[in-house]
């Protein structure tokens, strides 16, 4: 018993001193934070260009490859003001005014009463033609915001059809 005790408390020592080892140090928890930040950032400013229908701003996420914390910030800022920008540019759709008065004839905004959902009163076909990603995500057009339901219109309008899914409150808004 007594040659096991020191073999026991030497393998504790070398235990104890490969966990020290193995536990990541503060700095690469900061790295990994700001990689984290930046991630969500470009995440964010991909889904509202997205949605925006613009097109993706590029990254060659450099900020992984380099070991410059100075630039991981730099990286990080600059996905920051690309992210307001892009929230900014969601919060105003082109129509946004037309939005809102057909909205108001139309119902509430999470309005789940089949077979015509939402506050601009989206059609199941409707959805899929013009927000696919939102109704796979989502679901149906009562669990979008409204920002996500006008730019889905956004998407009508531009691809042609105008206000003429809308056709008696477009004319109610002077919009036909």
């Amino acid at each position: 018993m007594s040659k096991l005790l020191p073999r026991v408390l030497a393998l504790l020592a070398v235990m104890c001193l490969a966990g020290v080892a193995w536990t990541p140090s503060s700095d690469a928890r900061a790295e990994r934070s700001l990689i984290e930040a930046t991630d969500n950032l470009r995440a964010e400013t991909w889904r509202l260009q997205r949605l925006m229908g613009r097109s993706r701003t590029p990254s060659a996420f450099s900020e992984r490859r380099t070991v410059s914390a100075r630039y991981r910030v730099w990286v990080l800022r600059l996905w920051r003001e690309r992210a307001v920008r892009a929230r900014r540019a969601a919060a105003r759709p082109p129509h946004r005014s037309a939005w809102l008065c057909l909205q108001r004839h139309e119902g509430r905004w999470n309005d789940p009463h089949a077979p015509y959902y939402g506050g601009l009163q989206m059609d199941i076909t409707f959805q899929r033609a013009y927000g696919r990603d939102l109704l796979r995500q989502k679901g149906t057009a009562d669990r979008w915001t409204p920002l996500e339901q006008m730019w889905v219109a956004e998407r009508a309008i531009r691809s042609g059809r105008g206000f003429w899914p809308w056709p008696n409150t477009a004319r109610m808004c002077g919009l036909l």
